[in-house]
C-alpha cells in the first residue's frame, strides 16, 4: 500500500528558465503535448499557447507572467512554472525560484549563454535549485551543441555533462543518440513519438568517444563512480545514471540534453531526465522558518503541521487566486489557516489544480503540491500560511528595488479613485511595482524594473481595469554615495521643553564603502552604553532615506561612532536615535557626495553592415563598449550604458538596422552620474 510519503517521491516541482526567445514557452507547450495534457501544439507566433494566456503576452510574443501547469509523465506528477525571460520581469522569476525544487535551463543552440540566461542561472544558484540544461533550436542554421556547451562551461562555470549526441545538423537534425543506453531516438517528420533504433553506423565511433568522455567527467566528480571506473575502466549505465542524479542534486554538475522544441524533437528524453535527475520534495532540505525568535524546520510530510508560502496573487473575473507551495501538512476545502504576516485567520473556499488560466477543483492538497487557493483576502506574495496551532514564518522571496518611474494620472478626474484602487491591485499582484505620491508635485508615481515593465502595467490599467491614463516620461531612480568622508563630526541633540528632556552627544566618522551600509562602534570606556549604540545605528539607517544632493537614498558608506556622552536623566533610546538620524544628515552635508545613476550591460546583435551606426549611437548615449564579436553573420556588441539613455532605444535601433537589430539589457548596479 502506497503511503503519502511514497506519493511525494513521484512529484517534481520545476521551472523553465532562459533568456527571452530561447524557447521556454515552446518547450512548455511540447511538454504538455507529450504528456497528453493538451491535444494540440500551441505556438507562440500564433498566440495559441497555454501558458502565455494573457492578451499582452500573445500580442507581444513574450512571457510576462509566470504561469503554473500540472501534467503527468511515467507515473510522476510534474508541477511546472513557465517563467519570463525578459530582464524587466526578473522579480517574477525570483518569486518562482523560491518555491521550486528543480529547473530546466533552456539555451539557444546558436547563441549559447545569453545575458538573461546568465542572470536567471545566478538566481537559481542563490536559491540552490538543481538544474538540467536543454540546448534548444538545433534545427536552426548555425546551431552547434559543442559551442553552446562551451559557453555554459565558460560563462556559468558548472561541469556540463552531455548525455546526448545529435543526429544530423541544422535542418537535417532528426534525433539524438542516448549515451547512457547507447541507443538512438529518431523522430520522423511530423511524428509525435521517437523511434528507438540502434546507433547509426556513421556515429558509432563518435558516440563511443563521447560516452568515454562522459564517464571520465563523472568519475572525476563522484567518488562511487570513480571507484567503479578505476576497477573496471568503465561505468555501467546504472552507476552512471545514479551518479548523474547525485551530481545534479548537489549542484556539482549539470546534465545537458538537446533538441528542437518547435519541431517536437527531444522532449520525451527531457521528461525522462526530469524524472530521473531532478529532486522530489523529499530530496530537498526541510524548509526553515521561525516563530517567536526560534528557528524551526518543517519536513515535507503530509502528517506534519501545515506550512505553505504564497508566491503569486492573481485577480480573475471570478475571484482572487493565491498560488502557494505547500511545504508540510495537508489542507482541505473549508479549512482555516493562519496568515502569519497579517496575523489573522483565513478560510479556504476552494483548492485548484492549475493549468495556466484553466483550473481543476480538488478537495485537498498535500505537502509538495503547488496549487491555487480561493477565498484568501489578506495573503500577499511572500505571505506564510500555516496551521493556527503551529505558527511559523517562512522567509519570503527577496525584494528588488525599482529603477524606473513614471507619473500616472487618470484622464478623467472622476476616475481618480478608480485609478488608486487599480494601482493597489497591480502592486498586490506584482510586488516589484511600487506606487507613491511625490511630495513636491502631488503626482502619483509608479516605479518598476524597466521601461517594458511599466508599459505592461499601464496597459493592464487600460485593458483590465478599463481606465484611460496619461503616463509621463520615464525617469530613473538615482542614489547618492560618499566620495570623501569626514572624521570627528560632533553632533549634540538637546531638547528641553518642560518635564523630561532629551540629551544625546555623538561623534561620527563617515567614510566611503564599496557598496551598502556598515555601522560600527569604537567607543571605549562605556561613554555610550550599548543600548544607545544600537539606537544610534537605527537612527543612522533612517537618515539613509534622503541624501543632501537631491533627496535620493544614500548607499556606499561606513559610519563609525567614535565617542559621545550621556546625561544621567535626559538620555534615552529616543534621544540617541534622533541624534543618529540628524547627526548623520548633518555629517553627509559636510562630506563630498557623489550622485549615482543606474547602469546596465547592453548586448546588441546587429548585421555587420550596421555596426558603425550602432557604435556611434552607443557613444552618444554615454555607452562604454566592453566587447565586440562576430557570430553567425551578425555582430554582437556588449556595452555598459546608463539606463536613462536607453529610453526609446528599441525604436532607434530598429530604424538604424531596418528592423534587423535586437538588444537585451541587464542591470549591473550604479555608477557616478555626470555633473549637472
Amino acid at each position: 500500500m502506497r503511503t503519502h510519503l511514497d506519493t511525494l517521491t513521484t512529484v517534481r516541482n520545476l521551472g523553465i528558465l532562459a533568456h527571452v526567445d530561447a524557447g521556454k514557452t515552446t518547450v512548455t507547450e511540447r511538454i504538455l503535448y507529450a504528456t497528453g495534457t493538451t491535444h494540440r501544439r500551441g505556438e507562440v507566433h500564433d498566440g495559441t499557447t497555454v501558458t502565455d494566456f494573457d492578451p499582452q503576452e500573445r500580442d507581444r510574443g513574450i512571457t510576462i507572467f509566470a504561469a503554473a501547469v500540472s501534467c503527468a509523465w511515467d507515473g510522476h506528477r510534474i508541477n511546472l512554472i513557465d517563467t519570463p525571460g525578459h530582464v524587466d520581469f526578473a522579480a517574477e522569476v525570483e518569486r518562482s525560484l523560491r518555491v521550486l525544487d528543480g529547473a530546466v535551463a533552456v539555451f539557444d543552440a546558436v547563441a549559447g549563454v545569453e545575458p538573461q540566461s546568465e542572470s536567471v542561472w545566478r538566481q537559481a544558484d542563490r536559491h540552490g535549485v538543481p538544474r538540467i540544461a536543454f540546448v534548444n533550436k538545433l534545427d536552426r542554421a548555425g546551431a552547434d551543441l559543442d559551442t553552446a556547451v562551451a559557453s555554459i562551461r565558460d560563462r556559468l562555470h558548472p561541469a556540463p555533462l552531455v548525455v546526448q549526441l545529435p543526429i544530423g545538423a541544422e535542418d537535417r537534425f532528426t534525433g539524438v543518440v542516448d549515451l547512457l543506453r547507447m541507443r538512438a531516438l529518431v523522430w520522423a517528420e511530423g511524428g509525435d513519438s521517437p523511434e528507438d533504433v540502434p546507433v547509426p553506423k556513421a556515429l558509432r565511433e563518435e558516440a563511443r568517444r563521447r560516452r568515454r568522455l562522459l564517464e571520465e567527467a563523472v568519475a572525476e566528480l563522484h567518488p562511487a563512480a570513480l571507484e567503479e571506473f578505476v576497477g573496471r575502466d568503465e561505468l555501467s549505465a546504472g552507476t552512471l545514471a545514479a551518479a548523474l542524479r547525485d551530481l545534479t542534486r548537489s549542484g556539482d554538475g549539470v546534465v545537458v540534453l538537446c533538441g528542437s522544441a518547435y519541431r517536437n524533437r527531444g522532449i520525451e528524453p527531457l521528461l525522462d531526465a526530469v524524472v530521473a535527475y531532478l529532486p522530489s520534495p523529499l530530496d530537498v532540505p526541510a524548509v526553515r522558518g521561525g516563530h517567536d525568535g526560534t528557528a524551526e524546520e518543517r519536513a515535507a510530510d503530509p502528517a506534519a503541521p501545515f506550512a505553505a508560502l504564497a508566491f503569486k496573487v492573481h485577480a480573475t473575473p471570478t475571484g482572487r487566486l493565491t498560488y502557494v507551495r505547500i511545504y508540510s501538512g495537508t489542507i482541505g476545502k473549508g479549512d482555516t489557516v493562519w496568515d502569519a504576516g497579517a496575523r489573522r485567520g483565513e478560510r479556504i473556499g476552494r483548492i485548484l489544480r492549475v493549468q495556466a488560466d484553466r483550473h481543476t477543483q480538488v478537495d485537498r492538497a498535500l505537502a509538495g503540491d503547488i496549487v491555487a487557493l480561493v477565498g484568501l483576502k489578506s495573503a500577499r506574495a511572500g505571505s506564510t500560511l500555516c496551521d493556527p496551532r503551529a505558527p511559523l514564518v517562512l522567509e519570503p522571496p527577496g525584494a528588488t528595488e525599482p529603477v524606473v518611474s513614471v507619473a500616472v494620472e487618470a484622464r478623467r478626474s472622476t476616475d481618480t479613485d478608480r485609478l488608486a484602487s487599480a494601482l493597489a491591485r497591480l502592486t498586490e499582484e506584482d510586488p516589484s511595482l511600487v506606487v507613491r505620491t511625490d511630495a513636491e508635485t502631488g503626482q502619483t508615481v509608479l516605479s518598476g524594473m524597466g521601461e517594458l515593465h511599466l508599459e505592461v502595467a499601464a496597459e493592464q490599467l487600460r485593458r483590465v481595469h478599463g481606465l484611460e491614463v496619461n503616463v509621463g516620461r520615464p525617469a530613473v531612480s538615482h542614489r547618492e554615495t560618499v566620495g570623501r568622508g569626514v572624521s570627528g563630526f560632533v553632533f549634540r541633540h538637546v531638547k528641553q521643553d518642560g518635564g523630561a528632556g532629551q540629551f544625546a552627544h555623538v561623534v561620527l566618522d563617515v567614510e566611503p564603502l564599496e557598496e551598502g551600509f556598515a555601522f560600527r562602534s569604537a567607543v571605549v570606556g562605556g561613554r555610550v552604553p550599548q543600548e544607545y549604540v544600537r539606537a544610534v545605528e537605527a537612527g543612522c539607517r533612517e537618515a539613509l532615506g534622503e541624501g543632501p544632493l537631491g533627496g535620493h537614498p544614500v548607499t556606499g558608506l561606513r559610519v563609525t561612532l567614535t565617542d559621545g556622552s550621556t546625561h544621567v536623566k535626559d538620555s534615552s533610546d529616543t534621544a540617541f536615535r534622533t541624534a543618529g538620524r540628524l547627526g548623520l544628515r548633518e555629517a553627509l552635508r559636510a562630506c563630498a557626495m557623489v550622485l549615482l545613476e543606474p547602469v546596465v550591460e547592453l548586448t546588441v546583435s546587429v548585421p555587420e553592415d550596421a555596426v558603425g551606426g550602432v557604435l556611434g549611437d552607443l557613444a552618444a548615449r554615454r555607452g562604454r563598449v566592453s566587447d565586440s564579436l562576430t557570430r553567425s553573420g551578425a555582430a554582437v556588441v556588449t556595452a555598459t550604458v546608463p539606463l536613462a539613455e536607453l529610453f526609446g532605444y528599441a525604436t532607434r535601433l530598429r530604424s538604424r538596422t531596418q528592423g534587423r537589430g535586437t538588444f537585451t539589457a541587464r542591470p549591473t548596479g550604479y555608477a557616478p552620474a555626470p555633473a549637472r
